[in-house]
């Protein structure tokens, strides 16, 4: 076979997945598309919204602990709900929660609102969390189902890119219109906006998502112990690597536009560039992720990947020259996360369908404690310290990770196959 017969022959099975895709399926990747779009904007300017008002870093990094913080307490209940109340159903009321959140902090922006509606918006990211990858277990089979959890993040991230690109250039639309400064609060609460109104959009598509919910005696009861009982050891290792990579991203993450502007002096519309082009590229890398893996297989996709990005998150932290740093910024973006959807289907491999609920809400707990309790330490080290002491935590975060992902699942899978061999 000629090496344009072996990309025919890959395209062609790709393109094969997706046709593959149930109607629910792609239901749901439209209003993650459309959601996608209006997060990013929201992810690139409601940080500047908050600066313009007068709060600082540290003031941010609480919103995001108190965000995180109630998805991590509420992962378990929500894991109840969603069983109760089914997926749909679930990811629905989460997007509205969103929605009205982000509509109640431009209506009433205070300290005090804005602390409830991230606490509001902590409730929908649990929601949603756990929802998502038990939605989409329940509606695909084996042989698309990675495909479907890599597009749906790569089609979302992609999204967020065009969101974050349009972003950019809202504040200076309006500004232009209004005879205002671009980083007037008036310009970035008017671009705002457009969140709270596209989001609300993206409730639409899941309105017409056949419901799944099951008669109440018939479906799983939501036994947190009993998962643990029926799989000891398990979920610890299932999860930790994730908790520990989430303790690093929360450190640095939430301030990446805050990063560029500050250390690299960089525009709002040049960051919403910048932010736009990384999420295409974490969208690409999401898009190729599932083909990676059927052909090398999952575990080894998450650990060379995430390998591979760590020097470049060095380069990102500690490089001198902006050209370094962007080219560093992309290239460990794409390569930290294409590995996710790839890693949150094996997770959902491992147990049997009525702790997929359990797995989820135990792996949203794990996502959000680092999320909730990091952005308040980055916050005072930037202010006293800047960004290198973050960066220097999230490289050591990362380096154990990707080490616990190797010898827990790699390593064992190696001697695996060489017991077979003989």
């Amino acid at each position: 076979m000629t090496p344009g017969d072996d990309k025919s022959s890959v395209l062609a099975t790709y393109l094969s997945r997706i046709r593959a895709f149930s109607k629910n399926a792609r239901l749901y990747l439209v209003s993650e598309a459309i959601y996608g779009t209006a997060t990013g904007i929201f992810q690139l300017l409601f940080n500047f919204y908050a600066l313009s008002l007068g709060y600082n870093e540290a003031v941010l990094g609480n919103m995001v602990a108190a965000r995180s913080m109630t998805t991590l307490i509420m992962a378990i209940p929500c894991g109840f709900l969603t069983d109760r109340i089914g997926r749909r159903n679930s990811i629905i009321i989460s997007i509205a929660g969103y929605s009205t959140s982000v509509a109640v902090m431009l209506l009433f922006p205070s300290s005090l609102m804005f602390l409830a509606m991230n606490i509001i918006q902590g409730l929908a990211q649990a929601l949603s969390g756990v929802s998502m990858g038990p939605f989409l277990m329940e509606n695909s089979n084996d042989t698309e189902r990675t495909y479907l959890f890599s597009l749906s993040s790569g089609l979302r991230m992609t999204a967020v890119s065009v969101g974050q690109w349009v972003g950019g250039f809202l504040p200076t639309w309006f500004a232009l219109r209004l005879a205002i400064n671009a980083m007037d609060t008036k310009a970035y609460s008017l671009s705002l906006w457009a969140v709270a109104l596209g989001s609300f959009l993206a409730v639409l598509p899941m309105l017409f998502v056949a419901s799944r919910i099951s008669k109440t005696s018939d479906r799983p009861t939501f036994a947190p112990l009993s998962f643990i009982r029926k799989n000891p050891g398990k979920f610890e290792k299932l999860i930790l690597p994730t908790l520990i990579t989430s303790i690093g991203a929360g450190l640095i993450m939430p301030f990446m536009n805050v990063f560029f502007r500050n250390v690299h002096q960089q525009s709002d519309t040049s960051i919403g560039m910048i932010f736009a082009w990384g999420s295409l590229a974490m969208g690409v890398g999401l898009i190729i992720a599932p083909a990676l893996a059927e052909r090398f297989g999952k575990i080894q996709i998450v650990v060379v990947s995430q390998a591979l990005s760590v020097p470049f998150l060095i380069m990102l932290g500690f490089a001198p020259w902006f050209g370094i740093v962007l080219v560093a910024y992309y290239v460990r973006t794409m390569l930290m996360n294409m590995s996710s959807p790839i890693y949150s289907t094996y997770v959902m491999e491992q147990v049997e369908p009525e702790s997929r609920g359990m797995l989820a809400s135990l792996t949203s707990m794990a996502t959000n404690f680092g999320w909730a309790l990091s952005p308040t330490i980055s916050g005072y080290l930037q202010i006293r310290y800047g960004f290198g002491p973050p960066f220097f935590l999230t490289i050591v975060l990362y380096t154990i990770a990707i080490g616990m992902y190797y010898l827990w699942f790699w390593r064992p899978d190696l001697k695996k196959k060489a017991l077979i061999s003989e």
